[in-house]
């Protein structure tokens, strides 16, 4: 994909992006308080388990919070086991710590403890109450099987491949797309348009019972928004669409999850008064592990959002930083190789950062 840089943000924007590392930072000094796993080459999950018995239901506390509204349950002692947004099935965890790396593209690794499931239905203010979610909540509080988090991982440079029982390999290192013919280096390289199934190399019936056969020639890799479908639907279990419509399930395109999919804003997206001009958003605090984070980069594109990938946390130098399939990298990368994959420097990613939503 060939993208051209933004004119260059104002200086209260320079001043918001600012003061938004020093939140950061202090988050980090948080999280750095907490046990977490040792670092490995690619990616690292903690194999302990917290010491004694999950608590009994009885001793949780539940407490309302607002921008998003949203639940915290909480143990006898105070401490957060897990949020849940209202009309979001995304659902973070607290559980073991781990750390994440890339080290053939950025020296920073995320670490932390949050671990990002989905609810089986979307949250609503008093569904702690429910049979539902009393049995989610018990086989999910320190449960360690693959989350968001590790299953986006298990698609980056060097990640070993796996097949399922029938055959189909499901997870691996995975490319952006074929190289383009008519493309060159930073010039759209590598063609769009690859999606899940055509890493798979399955057909695939969607939620809207349109059935589409994978391209063999774009086998093994998939696209921004192909990889956030994989990591969410394909793998994780939510609901599907073959196109850009409105529905009960996830968009086809970047602009297509933004505009139209289901979930809740955390980060509106913002248009200039009269025009439709997007802007960056005015704080990114809301941001939580596991949020899709949307962005306007290539100027051929106008107001489209034309870039998707998943917030994964706060790195060890205090920013936060996404995952995303992109071109430069040739597929899943939370490094820096054609830009930073912080969101709060100036570098394109972060300049053309538009909105985030919370499925």
């Amino acid at each position: 994909m060939s993208v051209s840089r933004k004119s260059v943000f104002s200086g209260a924007l320079a001043l918001t992006l600012l003061a938004t590392s020093g939140y950061l930072t202090v988050e980090l000094r948080r999280r750095a308080e907490q046990p977490v796993a040792a670092a490995a080459p690619l990616v690292a999950h903690a194999t302990h388990q917290a010491a004694g018995a999950a608590p009994q239901a009885g001793t949780y506390r539940y407490e309302r919070l607002a921008a998003p509204d949203r639940t915290v349950v909480r143990d006898a002692g105070g401490a957060v086991l897990a949020t849940l947004t209202d009309k979001a099935r995304t659902a973070v965890l607290t559980g073991p710590g781990r750390v994440f790396a890339e080290p053939g593209t950025t020296s920073a690794t995320v670490t932390g403890d949050s671990w990002v499931r989905l609810l089986p239905q979307p949250w609503r203010a008093g569904a702690e109450g429910e049979a539902w979610f009393r049995t989610w909540f018990q086989q999910s509080l320190g449960s360690t099987a693959d989350d968001v988090l590790a299953i986006a991982t298990q698609y980056m440079a060097g990640a070993a491949p796996e097949k399922d029982a029938k055959g189909v390999r499901y997870r691996g290192d995975a490319s952006f797309g074929p190289i383009n013919p008519d493309g060159s280096t930073g010039q759209d390289f590598r063609l769009e348009q690859t999606d899940f199934f055509d890493y798979l190399g399955i057909p695939y019936t969607f939620a809207d019972k349109a059935t589409k056969q994978p391209d063999k020639t774009r086998y093994g890799a998939f696209d921004c928004s192909g990889f956030v479908r994989m990591v969410y639907g394909y793998r994780s279990g939510y609901p599907l669409l073959s196109k850009d419509v409105a529905g009960a399930g996830l968009a086809r395109s970047a602009n297509g999850l933004a505009r139209f999919s289901p979930g809740v804003p955390v980060l509106p997206l913002t248009t200039l008064p009269g025009s439709d001009v997007t802007v960056r958003p005015a704080s990114i605090d809301a941001l939580q592990p596991g949020d899709l984070v949307f962005f306007e980069i290539d100027t051929r594109t106008g107001a489209r959002l034309d870039h998707t990938g998943i917030f994964l946390g706060i790195d060890t130098d205090g920013h936060p930083r996404y995952i995303s399939s992109r071109e430069e990298a040739d597929g899943p990368t939370f490094g820096d190789k054609g830009g930073t994959a912080r969101l709060d420097d100036n570098g394109m990613y972060a300049k053309g950062l538009r909105s985030a939503k919370r499925l």
